[in-house]
């Protein structure tokens, strides 16, 4: 379901977030390394990025793939993620970038300080209202023209409780309509959009809707 978010220990929907993706560490990643559609999207806005880009990275996990993949190419990359099991693994995995254990809706973020900022998986332990401000937000930290790359399960829920790779979590999302509406009301322009169905190579893991999401700023 996704790279982590959210802080842990302050009884804020983080604080949940955390204990998952800190329970599950390296499996989670093994389990989604699979996901063509991801590399897909990572190769797109590869091919949209100019040399030596400053891209956010929003709950950035183990650094892989995205991070990595990232910071192979030449970018400059800020991974931020809730979780400090994830945090560690990506800062050993991923040298070539900075992470920083936070919850990112407290991370003091700069107008127009990144050239991309990718959202993978990493809003659906939100609400929909904290979704929806933070997607705003983020497209403030993007200079003019600068690339949004989000990409999430697209189900109609709000704070349903599911079981995620054999761990409780609260989910909330909206479908892909929707979703996409939504990032185009933050101030994206909307340019591209994948749906794919994909399984975790887990034991645990069940087929999940996605759907990629790409635009700059207007």
């Amino acid at each position: 379901m996704g790279d982590s978010q959210e802080r842990a220990g302050d009884g804020r929907p983080g604080s949940a977030a955390a204990a998952v993706f800190d329970a599950l560490g390296a499996e989670y990643e093994r389990a989604f390394a699979a996901s063509a559609a991801h590399r897909e999207s990572l190769e797109r806005l590869l091919a949209d990025l100019a040399p030596g880009s400053r891209v956010l990275d929003v709950g950035s996990g183990t650094g892989r793939p995205t991070a990595q993949t990232l910071a192979d190419a030449g970018h400059r990359v800020l991974g931020v993620d809730v979780s400090p099991v994830m945090t560690a693994l990506a800062a050993r995995q991923v040298p070539g970038a900075e992470f920083r254990c936070a919850d990112i809706r407290d991370l003091p973020l700069a107008e127009g300080g990144f050239d991309a900022v990718c959202v993978y998986f990493s809003l659906l332990q939100l609400e929909r209202g904290e979704q929806t401000e933070l997607l705003e937000r983020l497209v403030r930290s993007l200079r003019p023209g600068g690339l949004l790359v989000a990409a999430t399960v697209p189900v109609d829920v709000a704070g349903v409780d599911a079981e995620f790779m054999g761990q409780p979590v609260r989910v909330s999302s909206f479908d892909a309509e929707e979703f996409t509406a939504l990032i185009a009301r933050a101030g994206i322009t909307v340019q591209w959009t994948h749906s794919a169905l994909f399984t975790p190579e887990h034991p645990a893991g069940a087929p999940e809707p996605h759907v990629f999401v790409h635009g700059r700023r207007v």
